[in-house]
């Protein structure tokens, strides 16, 4: 008879339950990455908001309405999202090899000296290159910043964290339109020649959080095991069209590129739609973009809201279930604000709202789409799936900037909807992360 004595097996971790029990580790993760999102949705703004009037200097072009801003003022803006998706392959790679908090200052500095740069650009080309560059690095931070917090942060807050970080996005969107807005009353005020180009030097900003990442946020314990368990690189990109890998793949790939698409549509073209309403047509430039504005800040306002009740949907039901119920929302948002023609009051009243709302999906897919692969694929994989639909919304970008005056814009949009029932049956199909 065996005389060996069993030990105990070892106490499980106490649960966290309040924010108070939270680690100093967790805390500095946390604040990182809503720095670097915060800062995300500032630099991703910026040129969207001097776009036409920069561009029209840079062609030396006597109106923003000039053919050729508009071209390539939309070349510049597809460049823009191609990078993007490429990015968030690219340094979700490196985020699986070279850990995730040195890849996430790399993320940080990229988009940062590179929107820094946009303010040296002399031709239209120059400012392609600086917005792809800088791209890069914002696509990089979403698939870094998210597996770097499902890592270190409880799971059962997960929905929360969602939404606290696609919060930081609105909020760094927000601090865009703040940025411009200010910098052009303090021109006015010392009676300066206000310069679009000024703008971009705001971007530089979170180059300073690097120097803070590197000293005071470590890489989380559940890569450092994963990664000292592989003698050799690791597995490969091509180990996400594998086996069972290859399902979750293609189907995560196919509820992003749907539900993308379908925003950026919106995104871009809804304030073109306002502009061209006939009840519009005596207004002034002055009265019509400042209702673009407060329709633009409304949308964006109401999608915290919305990330928050997406994150209780998630709670409640899951995440694929959470997921397809805010697509559905969306739909019916979008094709009820452009089903039929509508005047400007109940579209920016109610319709242009309820799309900002149902937007808030996207924050779930910051914590449901990294635990779907495995720790040494994670910021790969999460990044390159959510991504690769800003290729489709970098082709749409060029499409209608070339050609926005053979079609209506209401039309498109209606069409762009239809593009939602399709992701909510894949997502359907989807699993529940571990």
């Amino acid at each position: 008879m065996s005389t060996e004595v069993l030990k105990p097996p070892a106490p499980a971790a106490p649960e966290v339950r309040h924010l108070r029990d939270l680690s100093p580790t967790q805390w500095k993760s946390g604040i990182a990455a809503w720095l670097g999102w915060l800062f995300d949705g500032l630099d991703m703004h910026l040129y969207t908001l001097v776009a036409a009037p920069f561009v029209m200097q840079l062609l030396d072009a006597a109106s923003p309405a000039d053919p050729e801003v508009k071209a390539k003022s939309s070349w510049i803006q597809a460049a823009f999202l191609v990078g993007w998706a490429l990015g968030g392959g690219f340094f979700g790679r490196l985020g699986d090899r070279l850990g995730r908090s040195r890849t996430l200052g790399l993320t940080i500095l990229t988009y940062a000296v590179f929107t820094g740069l946009a303010f040296f650009a002399q031709t239209w080309w120059q400012l392609l290159i600086f917005r792809f560059v800088a791209a890069l690095g914002i696509g990089g931070e979403w698939a870094v910043g998210s597996s770097l917090l499902s890592e270190t942060w409880p799971k059962a807050w997960r929905p929360w964290i969602a939404a606290v970080l696609q919060t930081a996005v609105n909020l760094g969107v927000l601090g865009a339109c703040v940025a411009v807005y200010a910098l052009a009353t303090i021109s006015g005020y010392w009676q300066l020649d206000y310069q679009p180009r000024w703008v971009f030097l705001v971007g530089v900003l979170p180059a300073l959080l690097v120097f803070w990442i590197r000293r005071h946020v470590p890489e989380p314990e559940e890569w450092r095991q994963a990664r000292n368990t592989v003698t050799r690189r690791g597995p490969g990109v091509r180990e996400l069209f594998r086996g069972d890998l290859r399902r979750i793949t293609f189907k995560t790939i196919g509820v992003c590129a749907l539900s993308l698409s379908a925003w950026w549509a919106f995104m871009f073209w809804h304030a073109q739609h306002l502009r061209n309403l006939p009840e519009l047509a005596d207004w002034t430039v002055t009265q019509r973009e400042q209702l673009v504005s407060r329709t633009f800040f409304v949308v964006i306002g109401i999608s915290i809201a919305g990330n928050f009740f997406g994150g209780a949907l998630a709670k409640w039901l899951g995440y694929r279930r959470a997921v397809a119920l805010m697509c559905l929302g969306f739909f019916l948002a979008m094709a009820g604000a452009f089903a039929v023609p509508r005047g400007y009051e109940p579209l920016v009243s109610f319709w242009f709202p309820a799309v900002g709302f149902f937007s808030g999906v996207f924050g779930l897919f910051t914590m449901y789409l990294p635990p779907l692969f495995p720790t040494l694929l994670r910021t790969t994989g999460a990044g390159f799936c959510y991504n690769i639909g800003r290729i489709a919304a970098a082709a749409g970008t060029v499409v209608f900037g070339l050609f926005a005056d053979v079609g209506d814009f209401r039309v498109a949009l209606l069409a762009a909807s239809a593009l939602f029932p399709l992701a909510i049956v894949i997502a359907l199909t989807l699993p529940e992360p571990t």
